[in-house]
């Protein structure tokens, strides 16, 4: 009775090293998660009385990526359940003649034509078979990529708040799926509108044929079609019940490859801990793989005996029609052979419709995501910003995130000017990002005013917005592309063929002003090299060389507003300098430089300092003006000054002048003690 009932999700058991290294069961975070035991909610008629609904997305950007193709995929699949139809009438007609009166060598002389006739039928099928692979192969991937450019510019275009927004997160993470179900939904609907026309014409000619023949083809077809459908409900109970246990295990055997995990593997032994957990986690599943197993064979079994029972039944009662001259042999011999054909078409609609059920959820999850987008893309158009830069002002400006009761910023109101170096100073989580994030049109201010010459940053057209700003943040990104096209990314649109010997001049030029020059020259193929160690070939950078890339990327964008925050992280101490130099450099008439760094000794030359705290700005100025204030900038600054003194401060010292509380280092770390050991002793 197990096997006859619906499948239920159950919580899968859990090993102890899930238990060990986890916690318990991972459960992802991620978009499939949205539809687990979504096909445990269909059933093969519901199923097809929504197709339309689920496959309408993917069939009408079918429709606009390559219509012939699509028209070509449904005629043809028509015409395969016409030419099966006209191939069964053929074939009773032949069957009819070669069983009916005469010499065996007239019989089969005058079934030639009817066996012509199926030949030809049966070479059309294969024809029209071929015709809609071909379309089919050559839509699917027209199809995914149209798909996937759909979901990409939706994702680059909206605001930077919905990227940091979670439930936007989560649609995003959930539509990445989408570009590839959709190509999966066009393989899917072709298989499933064959399995229903050749069903179809199979039942239309049994019905011909005669009209009982319909519910024999019915009773021997729905135990199989029960099985196919139950044994992929079981399977999908039991991935959807490890998913999060396979993908742990995945990921062991990730960490133990992992170049950056690499040391600790080696050196603390990591590596025979985790094979050991891996192998654990191997083991557990492949009981539930067992058991899997057995449970489809025992239900393919039992599937097959119901269909036997009804195909004794329906042959039974086809020998009792031949014996009242109710029906003769050759209709018999048809339908029998109609039969076997339907049942094999059910079976694989049943498979074909469950996985074009499952796909079309995820299709629909990027659908919702394109619409989702368009609501919060950046707005296209606006106010033209004037060509040469003259003050950018903040002007009372606050903004909050949706995720956080205090506000990121409250009452800010600097001024930035052509010409001037400034610099952002203060603590973790004191507002500068939010504030540069503001600065380059990334957010837009909640309260107050941010205008460039006038122009508020809300009429502004973003696009020139971003345009006059470069950003040069600690973690920018280390494109694997080559080391010019490195470069040159900071203004990709300048790579039109007729500006290709002013773009080599410029990048040259910006290498030699960060520095980057030498390190170019010691390349391979110089500035030919790929910059991707993953790829053959391919050179790697050290995180300083990345840091000289990122400032002549910076150079070379040649932009109004010059935004580096934290260059020189990975530089050493002569490199650091140097590219403070180059930095403060690239202020000139038409060009502002905001300098956003923890190092304060980089920022003593800035023309004017603004020091903020817990969102607000409290001190501003010059850096001599600010060391005689002696506010909180001449506190940071002289805290790490002592550090590099040559007599340091002691820590205590520090904790005394700067309110920093110690630390005691020196004490051991509390490890458990040994569980005590039975006592063994014979008395």
């Amino acid at each position: 009775m197990r096997l006859l009932k619906r499948p239920v999700p159950a919580e899968p058991t859990v090993s102890e090293s899930e238990r060990r290294l986890f916690g318990g069961p991972l459960r992802y975070d991620a978009g499939w998660a949205n539809h687990e035991y979504a096909r445990l909610e269909s059933r093969l008629l519901t199923t097809l009385r929504a197709m339309p609904r689920m496959v309408g997305g993917t069939l009408r950007l079918a429709w606009n990526t390559d219509r012939p193709a699509l028209l070509t995929v449904a005629a043809s699949e028509a015409g395969q359940g016409v030419t099966s139809a006209v191939g069964l009438l053929v074939l009773s007609e032949v069957l009819r003649t070669l069983l009916g009166a005469g010499s065996p060598a007239d019989r089969l002389h005058a079934a030639l034509p009817a066996l012509a006739t199926g030949a030809l039928v049966a070479v059309l099928g294969a024809v029209l078979a071929s015709r809609s692979t071909a379309a089919a192969g050559r839509l699917e991937p027209k199809v995914e990529r149209a798909a996937q450019e759909q979901y990409l510019r939706a994702a680059v275009e909206v605001e930077l708040e919905a990227i940091e927004d979670g439930e936007f997160r989560r649609l995003l993470d959930s539509a990445q799926w989408g570009p590839p179900s959709a190509r999966r939904t066009i393989g899917a609907c072709v298989a499933t509108l064959g399995g229903v026309i050749s069903l179809v014409a199979t039942a239309g000619v049994l019905t011909v044929l005669h009209p009982l023949l319909l519910p024999m083809l019915l009773l021997i077809a729905a135990p199989r079609g029960w099985g196919a459908m139950r044994v992929a409900q079981r399977r999908y109970v039991s991935v959807m019940a490890w998913v999060e246990h396979v993908r742990a295990a995945r990921l062991i055997g990730q960490l133990l490859i992992s170049r950056t995990s690499a040391p600790e593997v080696r050196v603390h032994g990591v590596g025979r801990y985790l094979l050991g957990h891996y192998r654990h986690m191997a083991e557990h599943a492949e009981v539930e793989a067992t058991r899997l197993a057995k449970d489809k064979a025992a239900t393919e079994l039992l599937a097959a005996a119901l269909s036997g029972v009804a195909a004794l039944v329906t042959y039974a009662a086809m020998g009792a029609l031949i014996a009242a001259g109710r029906m003769d042999l050759a209709v018999a011999g048809t339908a029998v052979i109609a039969v076997r054909a339907g049942s094999a078409s059910l079976g694989g609609l049943v498979s074909t419709t469950n996985t074009l059920h499952e796909e079309s959820l995820y299709v629909r999850d990027l659908e919702r995501f394109v619409a989702e987008a368009g609501r919060r893309a950046i707005p296209r158009g606006g106010r033209p910003l004037p060509e040469a830069l003259g003050t950018v002002r903040f002007t009372d400006v606050g903004f909050g995130y949706p995720d956080r009761d205090e506000p990121a910023l409250a009452g800010v109101s600097l001024t930035i000017e052509a010409g001037k170096v400034v610099a952002l100073v203060g603590e973790n989580g004191s507002g500068k990002s939010t504030l540069v994030k503001l600065l380059t049109g990334l957010h837009l201010p909640d309260t107050g005013s941010l205008t460039w010459d006038g122009v508020d940053v809300r009429e502004a057209d973003r696009e020139q917005v971003f345009d006059r700003v470069a950003l040069l943040t600690q973690d920018f990104e280390r494109w694997p592309v080559t080391a010019r096209t490195n470069i040159a990314i900071g203004r990709p649109g300048d790579e039109a063929p007729e500006r290709s010997v002013d773009e080599a001049a410029a990048v040259v030029a910006a290498a030699r002003h960060a520095g980057a020059d030498g390190i170019i020259e010691k390349l391979p193929n110089g500035y030919e090299t790929l910059l991707a160690r993953v790829f053959r070939g391919a050179s790697e950078l050290s995180g300083g060389q990345w840091q000289k890339f990122g400032l002549a990327r910076t150079r070379y964008r040649d932009a109004r507003v010059i935004v580096v925050d934290e260059p020189t992280s990975a530089l050493d101490p002569a490199s650091e300098i140097a590219a403070f130099d180059s930095i403060r450099a690239l202020a000139g008439p038409n060009r502002a430089v905001v300098l956003v760094t923890h190092r304060m000794s980089g920022v003593r030359h800035a023309d004017v300092i603004y020091v903020l705290h817990q969102g607000r700005l409290v001190e501003q100025g010059g850096h001599e003006e600010l060391l005689a204030r002696g506010g909180r900038y001449a506190s940071m600054f002289r805290m790490q000054a002592d550090q590099y003194g040559e007599q340091a401060v002691p820590y205590e010292e520090r904790a005394d002048r700067y309110g920093e509380q110690p630390e005691d280092v020196s004490a051991p770390i509390p490890r458990q003690a040994p569980a005590p050991q039975k006592d063994t002793t014979v008395t």
